[in-house]
C-alpha cells in the first residue's frame, strides 16, 4: 500500500511540475467558463443607432433622451433625411434608425396615437429582432408612465422595417459566418504542422543546412494551401447561391480579392503557431483551443459584439475573423464598394504583414 501511496505521490509531483497540464487542468476550464458566460448572451448592449426625427418636438426629444440613457442603446448619429438611411446602414456601424412621424405630438393628442418606424439592419436577424423588441418595449414602458400621470389612453405604435434580409433568413448570417470559421480553422490547422511536422521527420535539418533563404521556405509553405483554401471558399460560395439562395449583391471580384486576403492571412497565422511549436500535437492544440473558441464567440459570428463586456471587445479587434465577417456581410448582402470596407481591409493586411514577418524572425532564430 505505502508503494502504491509514494506511486501515486509521484505522480501528482509530476502533474504540478508540468506546466501545460496544470494549464489543461485549471487554466483552460476557467478560460471557458469566463468566455461563454460573458461572450454568450441574447440581451443586447450598446448597440448603435440613429435617429430622424421630422417632428423635432417636445415629446419626440423625451423620448430620444430616454432611449439615450438606457444602456441598451447609444445614438450614433441625428439624420436629416430618409435617403442618408442605406448609407447609414453600409457602413455597418448602425444597426437601427427610429423614424419619428411629423407632428408627432399633435398625432398623439388628437388621434391618442402616434407612429415611430423602426428600420433594422437585419443581415442577422436575431439582433435585428431583438432590437425591434427592446424598442417598443421601450416605447410602450414610457407612454404607460405617462398616461398614469396625465390619466390618458395615448398610445405609441411601432411599424418595423426590415433591411437586406425582409424574411429574416438565419442562413444570411449562417453562410458568412461558417465560410469565415472553416478558412481560419483549416487554414490555420494545415499550416501550423506544416514546419513542425519537418522537425518530427527529421527533414528540418535538409531545409537547416540549404541555400533556400527563410521567407522563401515560409512562402513554400502557405502556397499550396492557398489553393486548396480557394476551392473551399468557392464551393461554400456556390452551395450558399443555389442551394440557400444566399444573395451577393455586392462585386464578385472584391468578395474574391477579400477571400483571397483573409485566406492568406488566416494560413500566415497558421504558419506562425508552426514556428512557435516544437511538435504536431502543441501545432493541433493551439490551433484548434487557442483560435476555435475566439473564432466562433468574439468574431460577431453568432452573438453581437456590442453586449460583450469592454475587454471582450478590445481583445475582439486582435481577431482576423470579426474583420472579414464584417467584410464579407457588406459585399454579400449590402453590395457595399471598397469605400465602404477599406478600413477592415487594411487591417486584415496589416494583420497579415505582422504574422509573416514574427514568423521569418521566428525561424531565423531557429535557423541559429
Amino acid at each position: 500500500m505505502k508503494r502504491f501511496i509514494g506511486f501515486v505521490r509521484k505522480e501528482f509531483y509530476h502533474i504540478f511540475r508540468d506546466k501545460r497540464s496544470m494549464f489543461i487542468l485549471f487554466g483552460m476550464p476557467i478560460a471557458q467558463i469566463m468566455l461563454f458566460g460573458f461572450a454568450i448572451t441574447n440581451e443586447i448592449n450598446n448597440v448603435k443607432i440613429a435617429v430622424l426625427d421630422k417632428s423635432k418636438d417636445t415629446e419626440t426629444q423625451k423620448i430620444i433622451q430616454k432611449i439615450s440613457n438606457s444602456t441598451y442603446f447609444d445614438i450614433e448619429q441625428e439624420l436629416s433625411s430618409e435617403s442618408q438611411i442605406e448609407a447609414v446602414f453600409k457602413r455597418g456601424k448602425v444597426k437601427a434608425v427610429l423614424v419619428f412621424e411629423n407632428d408627432f405630438i399633435k398625432q398623439l393628442q388628437t388621434e391618442k396615437n402616434a407612429k415611430v418606424q423602426v428600420i433594422t439592419d437585419a443581415t442577422d436577424p436575431n439582433i435585428a429582432n431583438t432590437i425591434s423588441n427592446y424598442v417598443t418595449a421601450m416605447l410602450q414602458n414610457y407612454m404607460q408612465d405617462k398616461n398614469k400621470i396625465n390619466n390618458q389612453k395615448h398610445q405609441i405604435e411601432t411599424q418595423t422595417q426590415l433591411f437586406y434580409n425582409p424574411e429574416l433568413k438565419s442562413v444570411f448570417t449562417f453562410v458568412p459566418g461558417v465560410m469565415t470559421v472553416i478558412l481560419m480553422l483549416v487554414s490555420a490547422m494545415m499550416t501550423s504542422i506544416s514546419i513542425t511536422r519537418e522537425k518530427e521527420m527529421g527533414t528540418m535539418e535538409v531545409l537547416l543546412v540549404s541555400p533556400i533563404k527563410p521567407i522563401q521556405v515560409i512562402i513554400g509553405k502557405v502556397f499550396p494551401y492557398i489553393f486548396l483554401s480557394i476551392i473551399n471558399a468557392a464551393v461554400i460560395l456556390l452551395l450558399g447561391y443555389f442551394v440557400f439562395k444566399m444573395p451577393i449583391e455586392g462585386s464578385l471580384f472584391l468578395l474574391a480579392v477579400e477571400s483571397v486576403l483573409f485566406i492568406i492571412c488566416a494560413l500566415s497565422l497558421g504558419i506562425l503557431i508552426s514556428t512557435l511549436s516544437n511538435s504536431q500535437q502543441t501545432a493541433m492544440m493551439i490551433s484548434l483551443f487557442g483560435l476555435m473558441l475566439p473564432v466562433i464567440l468574439l468574431s460577431g459570428f453568432i452573438f453581437p459584439i456590442s453586449s460583450m463586456p469592454l475587454p471582450l471587445q478590445i481583445i475582439s479587434n486582435i481577431i482576423p475573423a470579426k474583420w472579414f465577417i464584417i467584410i464579407i456581410k457588406a459585399i454579400m448582402l449590402k453590395g457595399a464598394g471598397f469605400s465602404i470596407i477599406w478600413k477592415e481591409t487594411l487591417i486584415l493586411v496589416g494583420m497579415t504583414l505582422l504574422f509573416i514577418s514574427v514568423s521569418i524572425k521566428k525561424y531565423k532564430i531557429r535557423l541559429e
